[in-house]
């Protein structure tokens, strides 16, 4: 199971390296994965400081952090 998180956490990655942010609801309808798996791999991308979550009134958008300077 983690490694399928780490998977899909790349995609979601790469996904958002692309288009820069998304709401949530778009990215399960782009990656066609199990609902909960992406959830999971959100979670960790998020732990790990890689993403930033904003509720947007009944979705979620979500932005790439880019480091800075």
């Amino acid at each position: 199971m983690i490694t399928e998180i780490g998977l899909v956490a790349g995609e979601i990655w790469q996904y958002l390296d692309k288009y820069r942010e998304v709401n949530l609801t778009r990215l399960l309808e782009a990656l066609k994965k199990d609902r909960d798996l992406v959830l999971m791999s959100l979670g960790w991308l998020g732990r790990e400081g890689h993403i930033l979550l904003q509720q947007q009134g009944q979705d979620i958008k979500i932005t790439l952090r880019r480091p800075e300077g």
